[in-house]
């Protein structure tokens, strides 16, 4: 049985303007290493780094700078932007027992690791069992037993029903070599610089400025026509929209100006934008599990998100290509059927309400300073907001945040920070405001983003790695609700709807992510050059270059043009 994601209206072209998440890097080499014309079988990509590449190709590790979906691949892939059956992988087939229990999957019998060795039934489950037993690495929270009935057949056996664990199992752990990786002491955070996989392609060199993947020519689906992948580092978003125009890379994942013209400003370029990612203050909201400043207070958060004009931060930050947002993270357009009713406001205020953000702080026992500033116990409402420099976008954001907050007694400072500092602080949990995007999981259903961000199975205590739920929210309710709905069929739309009514009305009380905006996620990339493009009508796969697995789908059908 083919798990069904639930079929709601589909998201339609919005204009866009996030960088999303991603990694930024500084300058690159000459010309003759960024693409262009003189290298027609290479694609030059620019994910968006901000300082020098950290060699690490450990796909499990927040600080992973490549690796899934094109080194290490899923079993299966799914496509979270359209209802349609998912594409095998390293897997053939796989079906359901019919309460939910048990998960049964054929594999290939014709891939091997780059490092020559067989792939087989034993490195399903090794992996499966590794990222079972090291909760950082089980951003799914996964909770199966796997066992090899032979080299090409898996059974996976769950203690409840567990649906809806499908696509996560299937499509979103990458399988590595169990003779390579049963001696790495720490496989959650040790660096890998010579990774090996089974996927369409393999590392070919690295510098701190730039690295380069290679088709593998020994991949079970034939050697990609895409021959080499080349990463570039620069120095921001203003950076990449010049390398762009200046036809020196070949995809970018990022805003750039007057976006309805991609074909006038840049010759020989297109443009596609899909509303997917979420942009938010993530906030340490949990004091019991060690976070500590002002926005542990609910009151603060609730002040915040009642503080912001999202109107003018799409105007100044996004040129009004951001989309309105729900506080409770179900998607208003592509999840519109199972966005509750019970929410007290369906979508977040876009015009700032200064009366409803200082009642709920002063009905918390906050009262404002001779400077303007609400306090409480000698504490002013004073909080940093750290934002990765080079994001252009988000900084233009938080600075925007800043000074509409001071209407409302709140200090916000934000700090420019290098992306390697920002993601270990965020998955540390050492920050206070950082801003960020929720992403959507392997299938399009607003359960995989509840059960990445606010399930207490996917957080951790300050000082250890959270994955992903940064914001270290924990609510028994949406715990029991995300555990219910994976033993619901994924068809019966009336059957899910009270958990999903539950999951966004708790979110909405505590908003651990202040919303912000719904990002229209906007890619550039050279049609003159390279085949085979995703497009509105054929969304084949979500097309953002920093989206994995999703872009290793776009490598694998892109084609030199003339081939």
């Amino acid at each position: 049985m083919f798990l069904k994601a639930r079929r709601s209206s589909r998201a339609r072209v919005a204009a866009a303007g996030l960088a999303a998440v991603a990694m930024l890097a500084t300058a690159c080499g000459g010309s003759n290493d960024s693409g262009g014309d003189q290298n027609t079988d290479t694609l030059v990509v620019y994910t968006g780094q901000s300082g020098d590449w950290q060699l690490n190709f450990n796909p499990f590790s927040p600080t992973m700078l490549e690796g899934p979906g094109t080194i290490f691949e899923p079993l299966f892939f799914f496509n979270n932007v359209r209802d349609v059956e998912p594409r095998p992988r390293l897997g053939k087939s796989f079906t359901w027992n019919a309460d939910g229990t048990r998960l049964d999957v054929e594999l290939r019998d014709d891939a091997k690791f780059t490092d020559g060795e067989k792939f087989t039934a034993e490195d399903v489950v090794f992996t499966l069992d590794m990222v079972k037993n090291n909760p950082s690495m089980n951003g799914t929270g996964y909770k199966g037993v796997a066992t090899a009935v032979d080299d090409t057949h898996v059974s996976i056996t769950f203690p409840e029903p567990s649906f809806m664990e499908g696509p996560q199992v299937l499509g979103r752990i990458w399988m590595v070599p169990q003779h390579r990786w049963k001696d790495i002491a720490t496989p959650a955070t040790d660096v890998v610089s010579e990774p090996v996989g089974t996927g369409p392609f393999q590392l070919a060199d690295f510098k701190a400025q730039a690295f380069t993947l290679k088709s593998n020519t020994g991949y079970w689906a034939g050697e990609p026509a895409l021959k080499n992948i080349r990463y570039v580092a620069l120095s921001g978003n203003q950076s990449g929209e010049a390398a762009l125009r200046q036809g020196q890379i070949d995809w970018q994942t990022g805003p750039v100006p007057d976006m309805a013209n991609i074909e006038k400003n840049y010759p020989g370029y297109k443009g596609i934008t899909i509303p997917l990612n979420q942009a938010a203050l993530f906030t340490c909201s949990n004091a019991e599990l060690g976070c500590q400043g002002p926005q542990t207070d609910v009151a603060v958060r609730k002040a915040v998100y009642y503080g912001m004009n999202r109107t003018q931060i799409n105007s100044l930050a996004f040129e009004n290509t951001a989309g309105e947002i729900s506080p409770g993270f179900a998607l208003l357009e592509r999840d519109e059927p199972v966005v509750s009713d019970e929410l007290q406001e369906r979508s977040a205020p876009m015009q700032p309400d200064v009366a409803k953000a200082t009642a709920a702080l002063e009905g918390a026992g906050y009262a404002k300073g001779p400077d303007g500033i609400y306090a409480k116990d000698g504490k002013p409402v004073a909080m940093t907001i750290k934002v990765v420099a080079g994001w252009t976008d988000y900084i233009t954001a938080v600075e925007t945040i800043a000074q509409q907050l001071q209407q409302v007694g709140i200090k916000i400072t934000p700090q420019q920070v290098s992306w390697n500092e920002w993601s270990d602080s965020r998955g540390r949990g050492q920050f206070e405001l950082l801003i960020d995007a929720l992403h959507q999981g392997p299938a399009p259903d607003p359960f995989y983003n509840a059960s990445y961000f606010f399930s207490t199975a996917t957080t951790a205590k300050v000082g250890e790695v959270a994955n992903p739920n940064f914001a270290r929210f924990s609510n028994p309710a949406v715990d029991g609700a995300l555990t219910a709905l994976k033993g619901v069929n994924p068809e019966d739309d009336a059957a899910r709807q009270p958990y999903f009514d539950t999951i966004q009305t708790e979110i909405e009380k505590s908003i651990p992510y202040i919303p912000i905006l719904t990002a229209g996620t906007t890619s550039e990339y050279n049609a003159k050059k390279f085949t085979g493009w995703p497009t509105q009508d054929d969304l084949y796969s979500f097309p953002a270059v920093w989206a994995r697995p999703e872009h290793s789908e776009i490598f694998l059908k892109l084609k030199p043009a003339g081939q």
